[in-house]
């Protein structure tokens, strides 16, 4: 399985925008819990924010990983400014200034609890992430106690192959867009981690979420 991505962006592929159907979302629901992964379905973002909040424990070490459905929930502000947690990202900015870049790194890849979200998940339970720089992706694999993501049924693929095409199809462009226009500066697809199963059982949630959110 191979995943390319053309010298001129395309427009993003909107059949992967569609929510999943409830009985593609039930199969994919067993498929995560058969595969150590606790899975729940939120009705709305609000439900969906309650989930995640009541997962953390008040002062609990918390990395949000970038994300846009984060962002769009509130979940990210909430976690960051709320004053409840142990906000990594305040203290990237703080070592980010001091050029602590090792700091930064070791930082990232081993909290007691990462949230974000995913790029695609298929009918038997196997999770795809796309990254850039990688900096969410060993929290994910080992580094963190608890992983939790929040993920919209739009984001539900067949299989793997169909994973990947969704993430080079529609993901990938519309990531591309937000950096330009935040940053001035293409995004670049170099690393993409795939999950077929949790060795620790519970350590990992998945919050599925029937809004279309996210890339």
């Amino acid at each position: 399985m191979t995943i390319s991505i053309p010298d001129e962006v395309l427009a993003p592929n909107m059949d992967f925008a569609q929510l999943a159907s409830d009985e593609q979302v039930q199969r994919t629901i067993q498929a995560l819990k058969a595969n150590g992964m606790d899975a729940t379905l939120a009705n709305n973002g609000d439900e969906a924010r309650r989930l995640v909040l009541d997962l953390i424990p008040d002062g609990a070490e918390v990395f949000t990983a970038s994300s846009q459905t984060l962002n769009d929930l509130g979940i990210a502000d909430e976690i960051e400014q709320s004053g409840r947690f142990d906000n990594i990202r305040a203290k990237f900015i703080e070592l980010y200034q001091q050029n602590k870049t090792d700091e930064m790194r070791k930082l990232g890849a081993s909290p007691d609890i990462v949230v974000g979200s995913v790029h695609a998940i298929t009918e038997q339970g196997e999770v795809l992430i796309a990254s850039g720089s990688g900096s969410q992706l060993s929290g994910y694999v080992y580094g963190a106690g608890r992983v939790i993501w929040v993920v919209s049924t739009k984001k539900l693929v067949r299989d793997v192959e169909e994973g990947l095409r969704r993430i080079a199809e529609y993901s990938f462009p519309l990531e591309d867009a937000r950096l330009r226009e935040v940053y001035g500066r293409p995004s670049s697809l170099n690393k993409i981690l795939l999950i077929n199963k949790e060795f620790q059982a519970g350590r990992i949630s998945v919050i599925l979420l029937k809004e279309d959110l996210g890339f």
